[in-house]
């Protein structure tokens, strides 16, 4: 909301400013210099944590921030002018009148929502939660503390409905402290990690959990190692969901006829529902109910997924066979993608009852898990790879999880419009059926 409200901010105090000196509201000269400061003095408020966690704490310091983002990209609009020779298109008055009311107006936001956290919140800006399950005793002032023991969370578990449990109560959580026995430290570390939160552990050897650094609380006299923090920073999540919700909106309008065809063809063909809804897991390791084209007869649905679909399916329906080769089946998900629960590109959803030689995914490899820490994806690194279709055995499964985590790993906004684009190549494959 910060981020729209500053846009706003910044285009009516030029328009302000065009009205004082030129005698005209929204002067086309002003706004334009507005319109071109907008996009670099976000990509320098994103960069220098004007819209952090710590700026939202210190409005000093996020005045600070966001002045020295306006100030670098009204020099470097100006630059570009002055080599463009495009300066004089510009009212300079009227250019720095707007960018004096614009800092203005930017400082006195910040400290207003100052006002707003501290009146409404007691000044919290972040959320906190500390899991006690049996170690140290850590009272974190601001922290909602749970009881592992009252929720049956057990590090230890492969159950996904535990990890569906845990899930649910991290979501939304900024910040994540387990105090446990040494022995369980190891398993929470691992849990902290697939669940893709800012995770620590109180006070443990670095290198068994996989620390990436140390937090030490003066005022508790405790030391916690920070064994997670998330795949992607706020910069990317927000890139990562603006193209999400691009993509997935102009798909929804584009292939909406096509959409309303195939819904058509599948309601004539045996008067059943329309879409398949099954529970897949998605990110934090929770359940979200997923949308397909139901390609199969009514009466022998696998809601489970414990039965890979086979060459000659005697229970795919003559569209369903047209529709799993060439993925249109998967089409509904883009209301997934507009709901937040998936991302366009990002590891493919499983369901629970998914086997590899007769494993649970999960049994054949632990990092499983690990997949989870981003949204599942429409597609993903692994399916433009090739590794589609039914998993008969365990290399099926392993295959796929390489190339979930070395997408987590290497998440670029760059690799996911290639993802995309090569998904268009392989969207009729062999190992549909």
């Amino acid at each position: 909301m910060l981020l729209i409200a500053d846009g706003v901010l910044l285009n009516m105090c030029f328009a302000v400013a065009a009205l004082l000196w030129e005698g005209r509201w929204w002067e086309p000269r002003s706004m334009l210099a507005a319109q071109a400061t907008m996009p670099i003095f976000y990509t320098i408020a994103l960069y220098n944590g004007s819209y952090g966690v710590t700026a939202l704490r210190d409005w000093l310091y996020a005045s600070r921030k966001v002045v020295v983002a306006l100030v670098i990209s009204a020099a470097l609009i100006n630059f570009l002018g002055f080599y463009t020779k495009s300066n004089e298109d510009f009212s300079r008055a009227a250019v720095t009148l707007g960018l004096l009311f614009t800092a203005i107006s930017l400082v006195m936001l910040r400290r207003v929502v100052a006002e707003f956290i501290q009146r409404h919140w007691g000044g919290r800006v972040s959320n906190c939660m500390v899991i006690n399950d049996g170690g140290a005793s850590f009272i974190f002032d601001g922290a909602e503390t749970i009881s592992a023991e009252e929720y049956n969370l057990d590090p230890g578990s492969r159950d996904p409905f535990m990890l569906d449990r845990l899930g649910k109560l991290l979501r939304n959580q900024d910040q994540v402290v387990v105090s446990c026995p040494r022995e369980r430290r190891e398993g929470w570390a691992f849990l902290l990690k697939s669940a893709g939160v800012y995770g620590e552990i109180v006070s443990e050897p670095a290198h068994s959990l996989g620390a990436v650094g140390v937090h030490r609380y003066d005022s508790l006299d405790r030391t916690t190692l920070v064994v997670s923090t998330g795949p992607l920073g706020l910069r990317a999540r927000i890139l990562k969901r603006s193209f999400d919700v691009a993509v997935a909106g102009s798909a929804l309008l584009v292939l909406s006829p096509l959409l309303i065809l195939v819904a058509i063809l599948i309601k004539v063909e045996d008067r059943g529902p329309v879409l398949f809804i099954q529970r897949r897991l998605g990110r934090g390791n929770q359940f979200f109910n997923m949308f397909k084209f139901r390609s199969m007869l009514e009466d022998k649905l696998d809601h489970a997924g414990s039965r890979s679909a086979a060459r000659e399916d005697d229970r795919i329906t003559r569209i369903g066979h047209i529709i799993r080769r060439t993925s249109i089946d998967e089409l509904p998900q883009i209301i997934n993608v507009l709901k937040g629960d998936m991302s366009i590109v990002g590891p493919r959803p499983h369901a629970l009852g998914s086997q590899a030689n007769n494993k649970y995914f999960w049994d054949i490899d632990r990092e499983y898990w690990q997949r989870h820490c981003l949204k599942p994806g429409l597609t993903g690194l692994a399916q433009v790879r090739g590794h589609r279709g039914a998993t008969e055995h365990e290399k099926d499964l392993t295959d796929r999880l390489q190339s979930d985590l070395e997408y987590i790993a290497g998440w670029s906004l760059r690799r996911d419009i290639g993802i995309v684009l090569r998904t268009v190549l392989v969207l009729k494959h062999n190992n549909a059926f």
